[in-house]
């Protein structure tokens, strides 16, 4: 058997990399193992998102967060992780992905990935949930013009858009997408936004609805997508509505 170490961390995220410090203090020998980039969730993030919390609220490791704002970007933040590994010099593997664990007889776990295979007395599993979307498991959710994720709104200047949800994330695409010039539309299965959108936000996307600039189905379900619309089912019956791009 190949050398075991104290603990073995599952994903390169904060939670993971604040795992690797704590083990990095308390002497603990560790390694990390990221299947993506460092902090591979955020790197995923629009190009030009700012975070909801503040930087003090993300700090990790007795490290200032330092960022331009109150509220740091997507750029500062990827930043401030890369100098986190740098700072605590944390054992971490990039693009390398787990296939399998299992505890062997005299509790060692044994880690097989795409590149190798480990041993490790402990394992911290800190995947999180962003490879996991909801899905609405409906036809035609597979169709190339469906994001999970949003990226980036200048693909869809001058585009139809339907964005299903009511929560941050999807009243923030909405307002992104409308600003680059898209035609927006919002299905939501409640009555109303959800309670809990960020001030800041709520006063903006309320007054679009209002206005008409952003066209809003409440108390309405998605039945089925297809290539050039999509089929809704709201308190009048069904409405197929034409869309070129959707996000659950």
């Amino acid at each position: 058997m190949q050398n075991i170490v104290d603990l073995i961390i599952i994903g390169g995220g904060p939670t993971g990399i604040n795992c690797g410090i704590a083990a990095s203090e308390a002497g603990l020998s560790h390694l990390i193992l990221e299947k993506g980039v460092l902090v591979n969730s955020l790197y995923n993030f629009p190009v030009n998102m700012t975070f909801f919390s503040t930087s003090k609220l993300l700090e990790i490791g007795n490290t200032p967060f330092i960022s331009h704002g109150d509220k740091p970007t997507r750029r500062e933040a990827l930043e401030y992780y890369r100098r986190l590994i740098e700072k605590y010099k944390l054992n971490l593997h990039l693009f390398e992905e787990v296939l399998s664990m299992q505890q062997n007889a005299d509790q060692v776990y044994h880690i097989h990935t795409n590149k190798g295979d480990y041993y490790a007395h402990s394992v911290v599993v800190a995947i999180g949930f962003y490879d996991t979307p909801r899905l609405l498991n409906v036809p035609g959710e597979d169709l190339p013009k469906v994001k999970h994720y949003f990226d980036d709104p200048h693909p869809y200047v001058g585009q139809k858009v339907l964005v299903i949800g009511a929560r941050n994330s999807a009243c923030d695409v909405a307002l992104e997408t409308y600003y680059k010039g898209a035609q927006v539309t919002m299905a939501v299965r409640g009555e109303a936004l959800h309670d809990k959108v960020k001030y800041w936000i709520l006063p903006n996307i309320e007054n679009r609805i209002k206005d008409g600039s952003i066209k809003a189905y409440f108390n309405t379900h998605v039945l089925e997508i297809r290539p050039r619309e999509v089929v809704l089912e709201g308190p009048n019956g069904v409405l197929p509505s034409k869309m070129t791009s959707c996000w659950p």
